[in-house]
């Protein structure tokens, strides 16, 4: 599987960006997808996941209702709609699929160690 993320840019405080992330593979349907971030000398951290049907989300605290996820299965692409950015949003932003599981039914999700495909990562700054 191979996974190419897009978007990510220079906003400043309060602007929107949208990532998008395309995936290879012709069961993307069954795979959860994830996004995550690393911030300079940061542990790489969950942001929001979404199950294989798109039906069920779940998101960080820290963005939960500012960043929305969601996936076009018929584009093998997956999307994060970040609005309200705030510069704490700074980070490398990655994609991930867990190609073993389709619901979002643990909690395990949320854990780097559960995706076992990544993106590339794309940069977003948010400036103040």
């Amino acid at each position: 599987v191979q996974l190419q993320a897009s978007g990510g840019g220079l906003v400043q405080a309060g602007g929107s960006l949208r990532l998008s992330c395309a995936a290879s593979g012709r069961t993307f349907s069954s795979w959860i997808m994830g996004w995550f971030r690393q911030a300079p000398g940061k542990e790489r951290e969950f942001v929001t996941a979404i199950s294989g049907s798109g039906g069920n989300t779940y998101y960080a605290d820290s963005v939960k209702g500012r960043f929305t996820i969601s996936r076009d299965n018929a584009k093998n692409t997956v999307y994060l709609q970040m609005n309200s950015l705030k510069p704490e949003d700074t980070a490398v932003y990655y994609c991930a699929v867990d190609t073993l599981r389709k619901e979002l039914d643990h909690l395990t999700f949320q854990f780097v160690s559960e995706y076992d495909f990544w993106g590339q990562g794309t940069q977003v700054t948010v400036s103040s």
